[in-house]
């Protein structure tokens, strides 16, 4: 009998095809992978959680996943606990030393090793790899797991903008843009499986091939993503502001097929606070921005990203991002209030505290 495996996919789109294709290995490798519902990996012999370890609340979910997945293993539901992810990677040695539950850790760099980790965690044999996060991933297929007709498509990992908050550059390594040929290889797989809709991703999606050709080519991508048989819409996430040009609006405003959505993560409108957090730009080149996109795009969604309370976010700050999403019309906002990550450089600087950045949130 094949030994089951279920997986449990914790975080964002982008952890979510490192899941897919860690899907795929195992299945690859003989093992019987369950779904991720209480009743799948109650019947599994060994459980993979892919984590998230972006922010404090993802990081406690990770946490609370794993301990409710030990106590199957404690009712002998479950054998073997693998944890893969940025929590492994951020926190890798002290998971295993702290919780014993565990039996292999997986990081970033070591999700094509996820066979190798199931078979020594269910032969009882600790097991922890953590390759360079600065490779290429490697190309690998995948398991589609959302909903039928639609699927995530991958273009680059990692991050370089260093923003003064965030810890995904020294979690998930430096940007690394996918050749345009393997993409389109995907897409097109895709597009033959019945996958009507592509939705474009990557840390810094407006990014795309900046390292590896010395130039920005996502509009170049977007044009032959457009050409592909089958499929009817794709819908780009994670733009950020300062890398969008004009060849990029053109293309979305012509591309019949590209969704008129578009998510453009500002975080912040004070000039004074993106400074501080060192976000390139400024408000002036953002509300320039939305304009222009707003004038050569017809009946575009604009969807941003705001974290409130920030360091040096007084209540004169707030009011400005408050007048902005007034004045822009902001159809949509993901509103986070602001969490203070370890080992980044905003961690020791004075902001408001979490109650005030609460109700700031639920304010906006």
């Amino acid at each position: 009998m094949r030994n089951k495996v279920g997986l449990i996919s914790l975080g964002c789109a982008k952890n979510l095809v490192n899941s897919e294709q860690m899907l795929y290995l195992l299945q690859e490798a003989g093992y019987d992978v369950q779904g991720d519902s209480t009743e799948d990996i109650s019947r599994a012999d060994a459980v993979v959680i892919n984590t998230c370890g972006f922010i404090e609340s993802a990081k406690m979910e990770a946490i609370e996943t794993i301990l409710e997945i030990a106590e199957e293993k404690k009712a002998g539901n479950v054998r073997a606990i693998v944890v893969a992810g940025c929590l492994a990677e951020r926190y890798k040695d002290e998971l295993l030393r702290e919780m014993p539950e565990i039996d292999a850790v997986v990081g970033v760099g070591s999700f094509a090793d996820i066979v190798d980790a199931v078979t020594a965690a269910l032969k009882g044999r600790a097991f922890a790899r953590f390759g360079d996060n600065n490779l290429p991933d490697p190309e690998t297929d995948r398991i589609i797991t959302t909903p039928k007709g639609t699927a995530y498509v991958k273009i680059a990992e990692g991050c370089d903008n260093r923003c003064a908050y965030c810890a995904i550059p020294d979690i998930r390594g430096r940007f690394r843009s996918r050749s345009m040929e393997s993409v389109l290889a995907e897409a097109e797989r895709l597009a033959q499986r019945g996958v009507k809709e592509l939705i474009v991703v990557a840390q810094d999606t407006t990014r795309y091939g900046l390292d590896l050709y010395g130039r920005r080519r996502l509009a170049e991508l977007l044009e032959k993503l457009c050409q592909i048989e089958g499929v009817k819409w794709i819908r780009l996430h994670y733009l950020y502001p300062d890398e969008i040009d004009d060849a990029l609006i053109h293309v979305i405003a012509r591309e019949e097929k590209i969704v008129k959505y578009l998510d453009i993560p500002i975080q912040h409108i004070s000039d004074k606070i993106l400074k501080a957090m060192r976000r390139r730009g400024t408000k002036r080149e953002i509300e320039t921005l939305f304009r222009k996109i707003r004038e050569q795009i017809s009946g575009v969604v604009l969807r941003t990203s705001l974290i409130t309370g920030l360091p040096g976010e007084g209540e004169g700050e707030f009011e400005e991002l408050c007048a902005f999403l007034r004045e822009a019309e902001i159809e949509r906002a993901g509103v986070f209030p602001y969490s203070p990550e370890e080992g980044t450089p905003a961690a020791g600087m004075e902001h408001p505290p979490f109650d005030v950045a609460q109700r700031r949130a639920e304010l906006i």
